[in-house]
């Protein structure tokens, strides 16, 4: 199916990761909430906020709204009154200007999309309630991935999507695979995948974004990927993009190879303001095994980001690029913290520990910095997203922080 793995200069490839937050909608007792300014309202996507209080919508307004609920029924209209049961059945009533608002629940994963928005009337899939709309293996799983988006225009928001539970049929090697163009992958929860399969070159990851279907130009920004594919295989990645595109905010860890990887006809990325650790490598910028091109991983951008207690820190693999600048990065407590060619050097980095709240290699981890961490004010503005991965303002006053959160 998906067409992602294989591996660059000896180390195979591919995707996935997690965190913790609970975040709130609007108040009401029902699965969807009335505001007076809108039909739904997810405002409150910062833990502790309300609506008023957070910079910014999850979705614009759209022309169509879909509800899906775990008390409705596929039989039903898909209204707020009367919600579909499944997303799969919410899919076939896709159309461009179209928000899908998926009610706190347990549902099935295993669905495909193929249905595209357009510049001016894109697609939403939105967790009502933060990580509350939350995905797992089905009975019979005849895929191998979670979440199959093929549509373009689309963004995917706010679900936790959660492999903990095997069930029948086969084993998820993907969590969010995305394979159209001008997508949007945001505030997701992505754990627990692929932690059974046999390690082949068959892969496995998070989170992809891929080029094989021509897909160009994905957003995957402020997710949490953790505990990805089986110890020590090289070819399950966290976060995989093998098109153009950003990688910003995002928290990775305990990911089996690379907790971001680039690879196949990657080119035009920006990777800032990650936290990746505990991990076989913590970036890889490469190409090879190409789909469309052979240039290489050029024009990739590594800004601070937090690479900390990984095998591999920061590495160039395959064929890379004369373009790709590393900048102001806190890189520690690798075996082997840089690895790039072409004669190449990064600027401004920062040798030391990261100063998370807590951290264990092996049991929970807070990976917010404290005041008192080398990363606070050591990061550049160039490239960084305006908010941090719980959408805190970056602070131009005290300075831009490295990694995935703002002190």
């Amino acid at each position: 199916m998906t067409k992602f793995s294989t591996f660059a200069a000896g180390f195979p490839i591919n995707a996935k990761l997690a965190c913790s937050a609970a975040i709130l909608v609007a108040a009401s007792s029902s699965a969807f909430a009335q505001t007076a300014s809108s039909a739904f309202d997810v405002r409150g996507y910062i833990s502790g906020s309300t609506a008023a209080s957070a910079p910014s919508t999850v979705a614009p307004a759209t022309t169509y709204n879909i509800y899906v609920a775990p008390s409705g029924s596929d039989t039903a209209a898909g209204s707020r009154a009367a919600p579909f049961k499944t997303i799969a059945r919410a899919i076939k009533a896709l159309r461009p200007s179209t928000t899908m608002w998926v009610a706190p629940g347990t549902y099935a994963g295993g669905f495909q999309n193929t249905v595209s928005g357009n510049s001016a009337s894109r697609i939403y899939f939105v967790s009502t309630t933060k990580w509350g709309a939350r995905i797992v293996p089905p009975a019979n799983s005849t895929r191998d991935v979670a979440f199959d988006n093929r549509g373009s225009y689309v963004d995917i928001v706010g679900f936790q999507v959660d492999g903990t539970t095997s069930a029948g049929g086969k084993a998820w090697r993907y969590g969010i695979y995305n394979g159209g163009s001008y997508d949007s992958i945001r505030e997701n929860w992505v754990h627990h995948i692929a932690k059974t399969i046999p390690c082949t070159s068959g892969g496995g990851s998070a989170i992809g974004a891929d080029s094989y279907y021509k897909g160009v130009k994905a957003d995957i920004i402020s997710n949490v990927v953790n505990d990805i594919g089986p110890a020590g295989c090289h070819f399950v990645q966290g976060i995989y993009m093998s098109t153009s595109g950003t990688i910003k905010n995002n928290v990775a860890y305990r990911v089996a190879e690379a907790a971001i990887h680039l690879w196949h006809d990657a080119n035009n990325v920006i990777i800032t303001n990650n936290t990746v650790t505990s991990s076989g490598t913590g970036i890889i910028v490469g190409g090879g095994d190409y789909y469309f091109t052979t240039a290489g991983a050029n024009n990739v951008h590594v800004y601070n980001n937090i690479v900390y207690d990984n095998k591999y820190g920061i590495s160039e693999q395959g064929k890379t690029g004369t373009s790709n600048t590393y900048r102001n990065n806190l890189v520690y407590q690798n075996t082997y913290p840089w690895t790039l060619k072409n004669g190449l050097k990064h600027t401004g980095t920062v040798a030391t520990v990261p100063g998370f709240v807590s951290y264990s290699r092996t049991g929970t981890q807070n990976l917010k910095i404290t005041a008192a961490s080398a990363a606070v004010g050591k990061g550049t503005s160039t490239y960084a997203h305006a908010t941090d991965i719980v959408r805190r303002a970056r602070n131009a006053s005290t300075g831009f922080d490295i990694g995935a959160y703002q002190h």
